[in-house]
């Protein structure tokens, strides 16, 4: 499938972050506030367009979920962006609400494609085990776990899911879409604060993935489930009722990866390929 360009529209990457608290979710929505919906209508406004220009993205985050590092490209006419390409930040800097913020916008490569030229997606999940619970300031972003966690053990057990599996018992399944993935980093720190930081990245995630994960590696890391657990959970392959979605706010996208620009256009075009699994592979 091919991802050129119209004649006379030229695409732009807008990277940017959001307080998702507030808003329900990415994808433009009737009716409910969405971080697409009022970047869409902050961009038709700054640049006195009688149309909205879609905005395509890299990961289309759910109600409550944050981003620091998220990525999105539009296609806008040669015309209107030669006339407001060069005001268009500062312009949306006076027109966004506070919880979003585009940092930086410029003409994209050829051959880039936010959503199927991005090799990873990397996001944290924070969560504390502190008996007082979690600091005010951070309450938005940070988890509480009524319960001591064992962050060696959550490390032991997020290691046999690294790698390509079918991911469809920790997935909320869509019709005609693979939960196959390349799970490339799942990992846990305890910082000086007391928050424990899940780093979890992967080539693409489907819907709920990461929120499960934390969620069956937290009852390791509780001892209410044994080390080997999420492992079973992954090789059964079936959603298993004991693995809880844990709460969005916890859950923020930091950063998503890009190969070199000569090498753009192939991985958008190998990234709608729907992915099966080698004969006899599995997980463990």
């Amino acid at each position: 499938m091919s991802d050129e360009v119209e004649p006379g529209f030229v695409r732009v990457r807008l990277d940017l972050s959001y307080d998702g608290t507030e808003f329900s979710g990415w994808a433009r929505q009737r009716e409910r506030r969405t971080v697409q919906g009022e970047l869409e209508d902050a961009i038709r406004t700054v640049t006195r367009s009688g149309e909205t220009w879609e905005l395509t993205v890299a990961g289309r985050t759910d109600a409550g979920v944050h981003a620091r590092g998220q990525v999105a490209h539009v296609d806008l006419p040669a015309g209107l962006w030669a006339e407001h390409g060069d005001k268009l930040l500062r312009r949306l800097a006076g027109r966004l609400p506070k919880d979003v913020r585009v940092w930086r916008v410029g003409e994209a490569p050829y051959g880039f494609n936010a959503r199927f030229s991005a090799i990873w997606r990397r996001y944290a999940y924070r969560v504390t085990d502190r008996r007082g619970g979690v600091d005010p300031l951070l309450r938005g972003h940070v988890l509480w776990h009524d319960w001591d966690l064992d962050v060696a053990a959550m490390n032991a057990a997020s290691r046999p899911l690294l790698g390509e599996h079918d991911f469809a018992a920790y997935c909320k399944r869509r019709d005609g879409a693979t939960t196959i993935r390349t799970l490339q980093e799942l990992s846990w720190e305890r910082g000086a604060d007391g928050i424990v930081t899940a780093t979890v990245r992967a080539d693409a995630f489907c819907h709920n993935m990461v929120r499960s994960l934390v969620g069956a590696l937290l009852f390791v890391g509780d001892g209410h489930r044994p080390v080997d657990w999420p492992g079973k959970v992954l090789a059964a392959g079936v959603r298993d009722s004991a693995v809880h979605v844990v709460r969005p706010h916890g859950l923020t996208l930091e950063e998503v990866g890009y190969p070199a620009d000569e090498l753009l256009m192939a991985r958008n075009r190998e990234a709608r390929n729907r992915r099966t699994l080698p004969a006899g592979g599995g997980c463990c």
